[in-house]
């Protein structure tokens, strides 16, 4: 078992950024009332998701799209999201392949969890567009299951008036 899976090459990329800016395809009232529905099923999603005349009477003046819509679900302004293979070893899965460094010789991999900070609310029309990627830092906990190699990493969406939409702070484990 290493003592560390952190590489003084590792150490070098935090703080920097990784992935590409993407912008979304305009909101359709038709994707936030669908999406209602999927996330509310069984039950009649909220009215402020999908009636405008009921919408324009609350303090959002119009239909809003629930927090987490994801606007880059199906398409982005350059074409279909594709899903990744994942093809390849795990070692190379993590934010390193991005920088040309060696990630770590693990051989697991877990969602550890997101944390998301909200701005203003998606509204048909918007334009949403994520920036890339911030590595904010790595840290290290022995578990049962060995060290684990814990990844920290920031991205921010905003609308077409440079208005924040959200924050997502995401966690990747890696054993």
């Amino acid at each position: 078992m290493p003592k560390s899976w952190i590489s003084d090459d590792m150490r070098a990329l935090v703080g920097r950024t990784f992935g590409s800016r993407r912008s979304s395809a305009p909101i359709s009232l038709s994707d936030v009332r669908k999406w209602a529905i999927a996330i509310y099923y069984p039950e009649v999603p909220p009215r402020l998701f999908w009636d405008e005349e009921y919408a324009a009477t609350t303090s959002h003046g119009g239909v809003v799209a629930p927090e987490e819509f994801n606007p880059f679900a199906w398409f982005t302004a350059e074409g279909p999201v594709m899903a990744p293979t994942w093809e390849g070893p795990i070692r190379d899965s993590g934010p390193e392949s991005a920088f040309g460094v060696k990630g770590p010789d693990t051989t697991f991999i877990l969602n550890g969890g997101m944390e998301v900070s909200y701005g203003v609310r998606m509204k048909p029309g918007d334009v949403i567009t994520s920036s890339e990627t911030t590595l904010l830092d790595y840290q290290e906990r022995q578990s049962r299951l060995g060290l684990m190699l814990i990844t920290r990493s920031e991205t921010t969406w905003t609308n077409q008036n440079d208005q924040m939409v959200k924050v997502t702070r995401g966690i990747g484990i890696r054993y």
